[in-house]
């Protein structure tokens, strides 16, 4: 009997020459990605060596625990950036929205507007792994009240929603749209995540993708999605976000 291994690529085989990493911690010491300004330049020379050179870094802004503000999120944007032109890396472009958790806080920076976009009104958002918030869907309404696109990160990794499939369709109808981490294709998140994440790819429910990269182990980690069978799945999503962003 012959086994046959699926056929690996390289990532710079997988990722197009100019696909935007439309969710990543790239940012010094705010959030729980790089921890420092070396850690941020060396996390991005990796990628870099991966075939990804294009950035919207996305650091979260989570209450209590990340309250990041635009301000602050905009200077540390900016110390990379001049790093970066320091170290002659002028084939990396890199800009900066945020991953807001959608709470309390989240609705009154909604309210007043102060909001970093991927680009024009797409919002990158995401929820607790343990539990949706209660009024989701009235955030969901008063995010598209205020002109901007809900993009939700990851949903393959809400477990609670896993045992009805229904709840993806829900959201999707509310007018979400979806972002795939590309770590979800492996088993890193668990083999429950991976297998929803294959279940939405079937289904065509993801709009983007992106790598969620907050550390080196990611980056590596990424390589196990180097094959002809995932560049094939995915590769529409990699065309949108160069397309749409």
């Amino acid at each position: 009997m012959l086994f046959f291994k699926k056929k690996k690529i390289p990532l710079t085989e997988l990722f197009p020459q100019d696909f935007v990493d439309i969710h990543s911690h790239l940012l010094p010491g705010i959030d729980d990605g790089a921890k420092n300004l070396e850690h941020s330049i060396e996390l991005i020379k990796k990628m870099s060596s991966l075939g990804i050179k294009n950035f919207i870094t996305t650091p979260h802004v989570l209450g209590d625990i990340y309250p990041n503000s635009s301000t602050v999120i905009q200077e540390k944007l900016n110390e990379v950036r001049v790093e970066l032109k320091k170290q002659k890396l002028d084939a990396i472009t890199i800009r900066s929205a945020a991953e807001y958790m959608m709470d309390e806080q989240f609705v009154q920076l909604l309210k007043k507007k102060d909001i970093l976009t991927l680009k024009d009104n797409y919002i990158l958002v995401e929820m607790s792994y343990f539990n949706a918030p209660f009024n989701l869907y009235d955030i969901l309404f008063e995010i598209q009240i205020k002109g901007y696109k809900p993009i939700l990160a990851h949903p393959e990794r809400y477990n609670f929603y896993h045992a009805d499939f229904e709840n993806f369709y829900k959201l999707k109808k509310a007018g979400c749209l979806f972002q795939l981490n590309l770590l979800s294709l492996t088993p890193h998140y668990g083999k429950n995540v991976q297998k929803i994440s294959y279940k939405l790819l079937e289904e065509n429910m993801y709009d983007f993708a992106g790598t969620d990269v907050h550390h080196s182990k990611h980056i590596e980690l990424l390589k196990e999605i180097g094959t002809e069978k995932t560049k094939k799945s995915i590769s529409h999503l990699l065309r949108n976000n160069k397309k749409l962003l």
